[in-house]
């Protein structure tokens, strides 16, 4: 069994990470059925695991972290070994002044309405999972 730093044997709360899950899931806005259709698990068993009734395999924890962009140590433990986050804008290359896609991208969205901007935000988030799934299909 794995030892944390005091020494004592680490206990891993299912519920807790259920929770995370869960809490990962909805700031994406995915509904519990298409987070399960996206990394290939029934609904009740999604549910299993957001509830910690379930313990997952090493493959579906690396489905369901990759998924809702989660590092493994954030979802374990809600830790992250990690001191910045790299999605905070100037941490990241991508959102570096250099980077023209960011800049394309900013200049396009300059130009939409508010509630164009709210549609794109919601096609970004559901987009967003599927990517991470066939990354490496795709790029």
């Amino acid at each position: 069994m794995e030892k944390n730093e005091a020494g004592k044997a680490a206990i891993i709360d299912h519920k807790t990470i259920g929770q995370r899950i869960r809490e990962e899931r909805e700031k994406l806005a995915l509904s519990r059925a298409d987070f399960a259709e996206i990394i290939d698990l029934s609904d009740y068993y999604v549910g299993q695991l957001e509830r910690g009734e379930r313990q997952m395999s090493l493959s579906v924890l690396l489905k369901v972290s990759s998924c809702l962009h989660l590092s493994l140590d954030y979802l374990i433990l809600g830790t992250s070994r990690y001191q910045k986050d790299p999605s905070v804008k100037g941490d990241n290359p991508a959102y570096t002044k250099e980077s023209t896609q960011f800049d394309e991208m900013v200049q396009l969205l300059s130009k939409c309405s508010d509630k164009e901007l709210a549609l794109i935000k919601k096609l970004i988030q559901t987009i967003i999972p599927y990517m991470r799934q066939y990354e490496t299909k795709l790029f």
